[in-house]
């Protein structure tokens, strides 16, 4: 199943071209509250409920926003390909290497990434696995830890590299506004297929510039969720941005320009596309 949310405070579940509205099929609120009253065999009813649904939004007639707008964490790991860490000239990391984004960098699939006005020249992209969490998670283990996963999706780790490199912590960089664009959907573990098998890709105006395979990350998704709830407790719709493999623009120079439109693709995921303006 595909879970959306669009403008107006709408979400639901996408069925191709259309999206059947949450309210259609008796649910109040959004994504991250769907989350928090259904399991795993809950949201396998509502996609066959959703499938019978006589109300359809056509998906042409609203503008997406994040799949979950309103995560209470948003946690992005980084040099978590071991490529992406020896083209930044970095150690492996013997363990996650991790930092915070806020609500305000989120955005959804056609929604533009802004330049900061202040520091425009240095911006650059990381297409990312994103999981979203679906089920309260502390002190799981790894064996247990992809139960607490609802599903995943395309994320663009945005970074400002000369904001990012001034602060050994990184978030200066990285947690601007629109710098967090995600979606179009949480596609649900049934669908998204073999989490340490999906090909990523980032493709600017028809061009790919990066490419790879979760099949090299450093730390996997459920060694990550088991990692993490040692010390958090993970919450459904919460976020976690996987790390991005080698390919980055900071590497060969080629940063993101207004006017251009930057794709991050995963292999039975989905496509996030986002122009990027000044």
């Amino acid at each position: 199943m595909r879970l959306v949310s669009y403008d107006q405070g709408g979400a639901g579940v996408l069925l191709g071209e259309e999206i059947v509205p949450l309210r259609a099929l008796g649910r109040s609120g959004g994504v991250r509250e769907l989350l928090a009253e259904l399991g795993a065999d809950g949201l396998r009813a509502l996609a066959e409920q959703a499938a019978s649904a006589a109300e359809r939004v056509a998906l042409g007639d609203v503008q997406l926003a994040a799949p979950v707008p309103d995560p209470q964490k948003i946690v992005c790991i980084g040099l978590n390909y071991r490529d992406h860490a020896e083209e930044s000239g970095q150690e492996i990391p013997q363990a996650p290497m991790w930092f915070g984004k806020f609500a305000n960098s989120l955005r959804g699939s056609g929604e533009p990434i802004v330049l900061p006005a202040a520091h425009p020249d240095y911006v650059d992209y990381e297409a990312e696995l994103a999981l979203v969490i679906g089920r309260e998670a502390h002190e799981v283990s790894e064996a247990r830890a992809l139960e607490h996963i609802a599903g995943v999706m395309p994320f663009n780790d945005i970074s400002a590299r000369d904001l990012q490199l001034q602060n050994p912590l990184w978030m200066s960089g990285k947690a601007i506004d629109s710098f967090a664009p995600c979606g179009p959907a949480l596609v649900t573990l049934d669908e998204a297929g073999d989490l340490g098998a999906l090909t990523l890709r980032t493709v600017i105006d028809g061009e790919t510039v990066q490419e790879g395979s979760t099949a090299n990350l450093i730390f996997g998704p459920a060694e990550l969720v088991a990692w993490l709830s040692r010390t958090m407790t993970l919450l459904p719709g919460d976020v976690i941005a996987t790390g991005t493999p080698a390919g980055v623009g900071a590497a060969k120079g080629r940063f993101l320009r207004a006017g251009e439109t930057v794709a991050v693709e995963i292999d039975g995921v989905g496509v996030l596309s986002n122009p990027v303006s000044g």
